[in-house]
């Protein structure tokens, strides 16, 4: 695959984020209403696209798990299906509560979604005290060491080297920027700010792809290539193309919540052009020749 420019997703492609991002998500669910998902089902919102953003996701799971203290009936795979078909996303996940509940057990739900608490614990568990303090400049209200520890990096020095030899490198991802900041110093990747987009770069989230048409228009490249872990990410590619002259290529990578045979096909049928097993396959993969 013959490229310009390389795109990386963070979590999932650079970092192990599972026993992080992932974690945060469910215990903060766990902390604040006393029941929450399993870790592993986090993947099924992630798949019904539009939960770039964990704080998002974090809060449709807990209006799971308030809709069904309230007698929704959906199952977790019934409930992000439902979602997926109307489009994915927070909105759709509330659109589900609200067809599946009375009008007075919709609202008494809503009454108790607190998506600020939510955020907060999100924040603190991931973050633990000290850094939470230094980046959310409050202080926190449970003592933690914080689940962004237990990252572990998913790309090897040599692959890091090899690729930003060979292409200029950019960064597109869901984190906020001193999130993001922590994880590329962590793998050892300097990205120019000018090819770096993080939550709080852009108004969109992927697919949206107008950050990937940023980019691909500040390397002044004809073909990019996006390398992700999610079904969003896949897609962000798909629509860079349908907008734009150049030519963007969506890289499906299994070391996220996809993986093995099942996570091949839903990756390609989201459009893949190709699926690796990991990040450090790329160099073999891609050319600039």
């Amino acid at each position: 695959m013959n490229i310009d420019a390389l795109v990386f997703d963070v979590d999932g492609v650079l970092v192990d984020v599972a026993r992080s991002y992932r974690r945060a998500i469910v215990e903060s669910v766990r902390r604040v209403y006393g029941d929450t998902i399993p870790r592993e089902t986090v993947q099924q919102f992630k798949d019904a696209g539009g939960f770039n953003n964990d704080w998002e996701l974090t809060n449709a799971v807990a209006l799971y798990v308030l809709a069904s203290r309230r007698g929704m009936e959906l199952s977790l795979s019934q409930f992000t299906d439902a979602v997926a078909a109307m489009g994915g996303g927070p909105d759709a996940a509330r659109t589900v509560v609200g067809e599946e509940l009375s009008p007075a057990d919709r609202e008494r739900v809503l009454a108790t979604w607190d998506r600020d608490h939510l955020r907060s614990v999100f924040q603190q568990l991931y973050l633990g005290s000290d850094l939470y303090r230094d980046i959310e400049g409050t202080e926190p209200t449970i003592e933690t060491e914080g689940f962004i520890h237990d990252e572990t990096v998913l790309i090897e020095r040599d692959t890091v080297e090899t690729l930003a030899d060979r292409v200029p490198v950019g960064v597109l991802t869901g984190r906020p920027a001193p999130e993001a900041e922590i994880a590329l110093d962590r793998v050892g990747l300097a990205v120019p700010d000018e090819y770096r987009f993080s939550m709080d770069d852009w108004a969109g989230s992927k697919p949206d792809p107008d950050a990937l048409l940023t980019l691909g228009d500040r390397f002044g490249a004809e073909t990019v290539a996006f390398a992700g872990d999610t079904l969003d990410d896949v897609r962000t590619a798909v629509n860079a193309t349908a907008a734009d002259d150049r030519t963007y290529y969506g890289i499906g990578v299994l070391t996220g919540g996809l993986t093995g045979e099942y996570g091949q096909t839903k990756l390609r049928g989201a459009g893949a052009e190709a699926v690796v097993e990991s990040v450090n396959d790329l160099p073999d993969l891609l050319s600039s020749d």
